[in-house]
């Protein structure tokens, strides 16, 4: 099963050095998810979906998953048909 880019809304906060940290994701039906905790931010290419970017691994209801920003977006990697 392939992945493809789903991008969602994400609600940051931006602190006095700059540095941007995902509080919320939104998804497109209007679900939101809280991050719990981020866990890791480097610059990397989706391996599964494509695309480079910052990548922040997250805490999301107690799962890991990667969330990408990529050039002013965010996406994520969804399961395909």
């Amino acid at each position: 099963m392939a992945s493809c880019k789903t991008y969602v809304t994400v609600i940051a906060r931006f602190g006095p050095d700059g540095a941007m940290r995902p509080l919320q994701v939104v998804w497109e039906d209007g679900r939101s998810f809280s991050v719990d905790r981020v866990l890791d931010v480097r610059p990397a290419a989706s391996m599964k979906a494509g695309g480079m970017g910052l990548r922040y691994t997250c805490r999301i209801l107690g799962h890991e998953t990667f969330l990408y920003y990529e050039r002013d977006r965010w996406f994520v990697e969804r399961r395909g048909a």
